[in-house]
């Protein structure tokens, strides 16, 4: 119940209702107030039951929020099955009634708004079955059922529009850019088809480009494939290396720092971090709360003139003057204690100033080192691309540079070794071109002789058959060799199975042993794993109970807590009340006469004393207003007579002329009688 309470009071403070309700204010509703904040809810799901439920009657309201209730499916739950009880229950405002309901209405909003919607035009309306045999009648009930069908269709249509992301305008404005280049392509594709037409095998040839094309939509698809892992790759190796660079850090700190050192160090940090955060930042954020409060009030006010300058500036000047008095007077006094006071102050503000130096140097030299520690990450990184290796710091790069020394000597002495073999190849490569053209001059001596002779290719043949003899009496040999080694390993294969036929007797006793024992052992394990997997499951079950009744236990824990704090608030504010009123009462009963007037009654009295005597001179002053006015009137009478004018035409006309403005420097006294003049 707590949860349901929790998230209607949440959903209720959020857009569109903003009811600014807390748990308790929400629990100490009244039930005319609840059904009111049901009506809104219910109002906007569906605008029409926009309705003050004080100007409607309590049947009424009820019949208008059920009947909503089963357009929109509610479902009473609970205890509330029953329809009467649950009818009387909304009708009275009854909590246990209308929280499942409003939990039930703001869990889903947008569906219910669009059921109400719907239902609007998808409830039926049963007409009786003696007024449709009346053709008219039934003509316009099929045509009510026709169109509700149409509406059903066209509303599934909106809805996959609405959720395909495409607009009317843009849909037409990308079926006639498609419909040009449709145009366009024909037209290239019928001029590129008569230009084909008369090659030859221009079928076989546009077989070709189609695969052509597919091979290359591929090559595209797989080029991205290859891109987009090529970039995960560069990502994951990035963060590979920043990781490795801080498990490197660490374990240098580790390693070289002590216990104490690490202690001392954390502790200037904390110390840091404290004086940023208790000291430093809620200045800064006073100041900027102090400026924007200051340019809010510059803002708000309105366009300033040359004369509101010259009246801010006369004040300036005033408070000015004000203030050098006030120095000149704190001076003339020249008291020590506030001398010394002020030697303190200036020390204090002084140091707090180094502080907050110190502090921003601090802060700028951190961020300088983590923008530096960036730019070696970026140049460690651009040097891994270029090489693959890493960039060795500290003692690795001076063992690095030490292997270098002493390859670097290697190096040399390899060199010297290669320099020696490069001279003595060059003079063996001498010495065999020298021996080849003497073996070819001995070779042409040899046929110009053989010609002679009249046995020309003599040496040559000599040579294949002596070359070819050879030959034969290795193969002969090596086949001999083989034979024997096939016999001799034929009887070692024969005595190795029989030796191990015999090993094997055993072993295949033993083997039928162990898998009786194996399949007792799979029966076994299979029911050890049954018992297993029942025995965890209500372990898992009651776990998930316990899980539920300590979450439970504590928000009910939370809810006591924020109940707690809210009485004790109370309890103060009570507490100071009352404090209030017994100073108030000590104030009154005293006999010291300071103290009385001290007291808050005897201002207010004062006050209403003060306020009555106003009004009793305001009351005295309209008195003389009114009486000076009727002297006024009195006075145009004999004016009137004078100039033979009606009284009431006289007075219209002093006030279209401006004469009744005049009227009160006339003399108070009575004219003598004049005759009329004649006009």
């Amino acid at each position: 119940m707590s949860d349901q309470i929790k998230f209607i009071v949440d959903s209720l403070n959020k857009e569109p209702f903003r009811k600014n309700y807390n748990l308790i204010t929400f629990d100490s509703l009244e039930p005319m107030q609840l059904l009111q904040v049901l009506s809104d809810v219910l109002a906007e799901i569906d605008p029409k039951q926009l309705v003050d439920i004080r100007e409607e009657m309590p049947e009424q309201t009820a019949k208008r929020m059920l009947n909503l209730l089963g357009i929109l499916k509610y479902k009473p739950s609970g205890n509330a099955t029953d329809m009467s009880t649950f009818r009387q229950g909304l009708v009275i405002g009854s909590k246990p009634v209308i929280y499942p309901v409003l939990h039930w209405l703001l869990q889903r909003p947008n569906e219910l708004k669009k059921r109400a919607y719907l239902a609007r035009f998808l409830i039926k309306l049963e007409v009786p079955t003696e007024f449709l045999q009346d053709e008219t009648v039934a003509d316009t009930n099929k045509q009510y059922e026709e169109l509700m069908e149409t509406f059903k269709t066209l509303h599934k249509e909106y809805e996959q529009l609405k959720t395909s992301g495409f607009s009317t305008a843009e849909i037409r404005k990308d079926i006639s850019a498609m419909e040009e280049e449709k145009d366009q392509l024909i037209k290239r594709v019928e001029h590129l088809k008569k230009r084909v037409e008369t090659a030859q095998n221009h079928q076989w040839m546009l077989k070709i480009a189609r695969q052509l094309r597919v091979e290359k939509e591929r090559e595209e698809y797989l080029a991205q494939q290859k891109q987009e892992q090529k970039n995960q790759l560069f990502h994951a190796v990035q963060r590979l290396q920043r990781v490795q660079n801080q498990l490197k850090g660490m374990r240098q700190t580790a390693a070289d720092a002590k216990p104490e050192s690490l202690m001392k160090r954390l502790e200037e940090e904390i110390k840091f971090n404290l004086y940023m955060v208790t000291e430093k930042f809620p200045k800064e954020i006073e100041n900027k709360k102090k400026e924007l409060h200051f340019l809010q009030k510059v803002v708000s006010e309105p366009a300033m003139g040359h004369s509101d300058l010259l009246e801010l500036e006369s004040k300036i000047n005033e408070i000015n003057t004000e203030v050098n008095q006030l120095i000149e007077k704190k001076v003339m006094r020249n008291e020590p204690i506030e001398g010394k006071l002020s030697l303190y102050r200036q020390q204090a503000s002084i140091i707090s100033r180094k502080k907050e130096a110190k502090a921003e140097e601090l802060q700028e030299a951190k961020e300088k080192l983590a923008s530096l520690e960036r730019e070696a990450s970026v140049k460690r990184n651009q040097t891994r691309e270029f090489d693959g290796t890493e960039v060795l710091k500290g003692d690795e790069f001076k063992r690095y540079v030490n292997k270098l020394r002493s390859k670097s000597t290697v190096f040399k002495k390899k060199h010297q070794i290669i320099a020696e073999l490069k001279a003595e190849f060059g003079l063996l490569q001498r010495t065999e071109e020298l021996l080849k053209q003497r073996h070819e001059n001995i070779q042409q001596q040899l046929e110009t002789m053989e010609e002679k002779k009249g046995v020309s290719g003599y040496s040559y043949t000599q040579e294949e058959l002596e070359r070819v003899s050879a030959l034969k009496s290795e193969v002969d040999e090596m086949k001999g060799r083989t034979l024997d080694d096939m016999s001799e390993m034929v009887k070692k294969l024969n005595s190795l199975v029989s030796e191990k036929k015999s090993a094997l007797v055993s072993v295949i006793k033993e083997l039928r042993q162990l898998r009786q024992k194996c399949q007792e052992l799979t029966q076994e394990c299979d029911e050890k794993k049954s018992q297993y997997d029942s025995c965890a499951a209500g372990l898992e079950s009651n776990r998930s109970k316990l899980e539920q009744e300590v979450r439970r236990l504590r928000e009910e824990c939370l809810q006591e807590e924020s109940r707690y704090h809210y009485t004790n608030c109370m309890i103060k504010n009570l507490e100071v009340q009352l404090r209030r009123a017994t100073d108030e009462m000590k104030a009154y009963i005293s006999s010291d006469q300071e103290e009385k007037r001290k007291a808050i009654r005897e201002q207010y009295t004062k006050n209403i004393a003060e306020q009555e005597n106003l009004g009793k001179i305001s009351q005295y002053i309209d008195r003389l207003l009114k009486e000076e006015r009727m002297r006024m009137l009195l006075c145009t009478l004999p004016l009137c007579l004078c100039f033979s004018v009606p009284f009431s035409d006289f007075l219209t006309l002093g006030v279209s002329t401006g004469i009744s403005d005049t009227l009160h420097f006339l003399p108070c006294a009575p004219l003598p009688s004049l005759p009329k003049c004649q006009l």
